[in-house]
């Protein structure tokens, strides 16, 4: 056990990162930003200090550069990396699978050198319901087999998963945490940052919101025919807050105890239909989303939520923020910021 006060966060620019680093601040960590700005901006550094009335320490550099990820590690003493520097778009991954092997294996493997020769004792990864696979019974629990991946961003988490525990089981000192998320939505409450995709969003959060503003026409919902109440597929829904609080409740339980290798879902622990989000969002912001029913999406599972009693007993995890909250954050966000991450002044 040793104290932590030096957080390195590789993707800290992004959707989850950002939202985390707003978490370890409250809870009086350093957050340490590495980005890239591939799937991210500049301003939402901005942002992010606007937030918390202070200022960051950032790199703008590539994890897969092995050279220019030293600086980082030579230049602060860190005592634990959150790593959510990745790719992550399913479609994308299937189009251009060796993009995607190159960069979430080799930035993470760039990673895990520096932790090792840097002495570094914690380790959170940023892993995915993804790897449970088509589940053949929900909800999900940890101890349920990691299944075949269906996509190369799905078969990323799951090496990389692979590879931990094959690290932890000869450096049993060193305290890694695989959190497997479920389906962050919503936004912070300030709607200063929140889910800005690039181009035409992949999920289906951010597509409801451009709908909600006009720069969509309609929402598309995949299959209506599903053996659900309501004939649309079933996900756990989580607020990213949520979510970013998960992260900051591992780094509280590294400080406490040597936990060796551990895995936790992050997610409610309840289902929610598309069709239920989809009127949730209308009530909740009193706005119309016009939406049609299409064809099923190929590789789509009928339902996937979290058990998540194991975190809630050794995390002290429970979700706090409610669908429409959820519904609530994201419109708030999606309307102060129509044409995205817009520079503002201090």
């Amino acid at each position: 056990m040793s104290e932590i006060k030096n957080v390195l966060v590789s993707g800290g620019l992004g959707y989850i990162g950002s939202h985390t680093i707003c978490q370890l601040v409250q809870h009086n960590y350093n957050p340490i930003i590495v980005d890239n700005l591939s799937n991210s901006c500049l301003e939402v550094l901005n942002r992010l200090e606007i937030i918390n009335n202070r200022k960051f320490k950032f790199y703008q550099l590539d994890c897969t550069n092995l050279e220019e990820l030293e600086i980082v590690f030579k230049e602060n003493k860190i005592d634990a990396i959150i790593h959510f520097a990745a790719y992550k778009a399913v479609g994308e991954s299937v189009k251009e699978p060796l993009k995607y092997y190159f960069n979430n294996l080799i930035s993470y493997l760039n990673i895990m050198m520096y932790l090792e020769k840097y002495k570094v004792k914690n380790f959170v990864f940023s892993s995915s319901a993804t790897v449970y696979g088509i589940p053949n019974h929900v909800p999900l629990f940890e101890t349920d087999p990691v299944q075949k991946a269906t996509n190369p961003y799905g078969s990323t988490k799951i090496m990389i998963e692979e590879m931990l525990e094959d690290y932890s089981k000869v450096h049993k000192d060193i305290n890694i945490a695989i959190l497997r998320y479920f389906n962050p939505i919503g936004a912070h409450p300030s709607g200063l940052i929140g889910e800005q995709p690039n181009g035409i969003p992949n999920n289906l959060m951010p597509y409801i919101t451009q709908v909600a503003i006009g720069k969509l026409e309609k929402l598309t919902i995949f299959g209506n025919d599903y053996p659900t109440s309501d004939g649309t597929c079933i996900r756990d829904y989580v607020h990213v807050m949520d979510l970013a609080e998960g992260h900051v409740l591992t780094l509280n339980k590294f400080q406490k105890e040597n936990t060796g290798l551990v895995i936790y879902n992050l997610g409610t622990g309840k289902g929610t239909s598309v069709l239920e989000l989809v009127n949730a969002y209308m009530q909740a912001n009193n706005i119309k989303i016009p939406y049609v029913f299409g064809p099923r999406r190929q590789g789509d599972v009928v339902s996937n939520y979290a058990s998540t009693k194991k975190a809630e007993t050794e995390l002290g995890f429970k979700a706090k923020y409610t669908i429409y909250d959820c519904c609530k954050d994201s419109n708030h966000f999606q309307q102060l910021n129509p044409n995205g991450f817009v520079k503002i002044n201090k």
